[in-house]
């Protein structure tokens, strides 16, 4: 159906639920949501759903227990995208390995299939609230500004802003801001040699691992300047910096994946950007060049020093930085790392999850990742401490910095999602 402005304003936008964030935490949310039979609007400012799985390549989800815990979303995610040869399961059983490049087809496929409404490329104009509650939304497409009502808000942009709008309270418990990175496709490769190549190599498999199923051959390896592992490509980067191939940045990180359904592709989990100044658009703008930079010259290094890349080419550079930290919303209940060293039970969990705490630094030996216990995180912790109709989700959850850190992967954010949709169904209901 086609709308003129007289249409599209006397149209009945009146929803139970409006979702603000289209990343995997907003559609998780929207899926469950609508098939709840509750009527839910995602709004996106982006032209295509995803966030940083798609528009910023990071891929695979990270493998985590999570005892099945509000995983509905995820689960049904891994059998569309099979349907779509954008799916495999790694040899460690992660199912989580997806094509970045068909997922907002598939996601668009999901939530078309539960009747949600999606509206791109559509941003916040104005809010209004009275008290603890947020009243209604003014969202802006092109030149036309809309008005949208909704019983519940939830805000999944990953830099919470519709708490920034609505002036919420903000987490402010550090100082440290980890580094963002700037993936890229690597396609032409011949996995074949390259897969040889490193298990000649490399022994560890805590860090390169291979393997193959019926038809094509996965893997993945990593590389970081920090010296809490002997690295075997230790040389070779070390070389390339010698020879000028590389600069001394470029070492700082390195981590590489084979891509479902791209059998001649592998993704990359770098370079970061250097460290800028985050209320400087134009130290951010010069970091971003610099990173692009960067790439090319990984992917020279690829071709002159790691078999398997000789004709090799770049296909595919991330529209958007993956950031893996950015503002956290204060909600009803304040999770910190001591909630997940103590293993503290919540009557309303979220999610469940034993992912490591996993803090990024640009210094050398000053990145962290040490295992916890399987943890916890409540519904509470994704309630608003200011509005009682506003929810958040995703990177923006309650939490402390050092918690965040474990929380922050993409299974935890969909979980989020999920509790979120059952919360507010159960209060509409």
């Amino acid at each position: 159906m086609q709308y003129g402005e007289s249409e599209l304003n006397n149209r009945n936008n009146t929803y139970d639920v409006a979702i603000i964030g289209g990343g995997v935490a907003g559609v998780s949310c929207a899926y469950n949501c609508s098939k709840l039979g509750l009527k839910t609007l995602l709004i996106e400012k982006e032209c295509y759903l995803g966030g940083d799985v798609t528009g910023g390549l990071v891929i695979p989800v990270m493998k985590t227990d999570t005892k099945n815990l509000n995983t509905r979303f995820f689960n049904e995610l891994i059998k569309y995208s099979k349907k779509a040869n954008a799916q495999l399961t790694y040899a460690d059983g992660n199912q989580g390995w997806f094509n970045p490049v068909t997922l907002p087809s598939i996601l668009e496929k999901m939530l078309c299939d539960v009747k949600c409404e999606i509206l791109f490329n559509t941003e916040i104009k104005n809010v209004n609230s009275h008290g603890k509650t947020v009243k209604n939304l003014e969202i802006n497409f092109n030149t036309l500004s809309l008005p949208i009502v909704s019983k519940y808000y939830v805000d999944t942009t990953g830099n919470a802003s519709l708490a920034k709008i609505l002036k919420c309270k903000l987490w402010d418990d550090t100082n440290i801001k980890q580094p963002a990175s700037l993936r890229f496709l690597i396609s032409g490769v011949d996995l074949n040699l390259f897969a040889n190549f490193l298990n000649e190599i490399d022994k560890d498999k805590n860090v390169t691992t291979t393997y193959r199923d019926d038809t094509n051959i996965h893997l993945s390896t990593a590389y970081t300047w920090d010296n809490t592992k002997k690295w075997a490509l230790d040389k070779y980067f070390k070389t390339a910096l010698k020879d000028n191939v590389l600069k001394e940045h470029d070492l700082s990180y390195f981590q590489l994946f084979s891509v479902a359904g791209m059998p001649n592709t592998v993704a990359l989990n770098c370079p970061r950007l250097r460290d800028y100044d985050i209320n400087d658009p134009f130290d951010y703008s010069v970091s971003l060049i610099e990173a692009r930079e960067a790439i090319l010259r990984l992917h020279n290094f690829l071709v002159k020093y790691i078999q398997g890349f000789k004709d090799s080419y770049i296909s595919n550079i991330a529209s958007r930085v993956g950031q893996r930290e950015t503002v956290r919303v204060k909600c009803k209940y304040d999770y910190t790392i001591n909630d997940i060293i103590e293993q503290k039970t919540f009557e309303n969990p979220a999610l469940h999850s034993n992912y490591p705490v996993d803090i990024h630094s640009n210094q050398k030996d000053k990145s962290v990742l040490y295992k916890v216990c399987s943890y916890t995180f409540p519904v509470e912790s994704l309630m608003s401490d200011d509005y009682d109709n506003l929810f958040v989700a995703g990177k923006i959850a309650g939490c402390d910095f050092k918690s965040h850190a474990a929380l922050r992967v993409q299974s935890s954010c969909m979980s989020m999602g999920e509790a979120v949709a059952y919360k507010i169904f159960k209060n509409i209901k």
